[in-house]
């Protein structure tokens, strides 16, 4: 997939667990490491507006763009 989650980036750069940001956003420990490991699918824009709060991040710092190579 083109789309690559760096869900870890920003949570090293805010010192922060992927426990701690599952409790803050209110999302399950299971859903956030399926997006953390770039395994979804899709991505609701209310799950990414928690996590940006939470964050304190754009939507651009969590996500990214990479041509599939071909």
């Amino acid at each position: 997939m083109a789309i690559i989650v760096n869900l870890d980036v920003m949570l090293a750069k805010r010192k922060m667990s992927m426990n701690e940001l599952s409790e803050r956003v209110g999302i399950t420990l299971a859903n956030l490491s399926i997006l953390k490991n770039n395994k979804g699918k899709a991505v609701r824009f209310s799950t990414l507006d928690a996590i940006c709060k939470v964050l304190d991040c754009q939507p651009g710092d969590l996500l990214e763009y990479r041509p599939d190579e071909e």
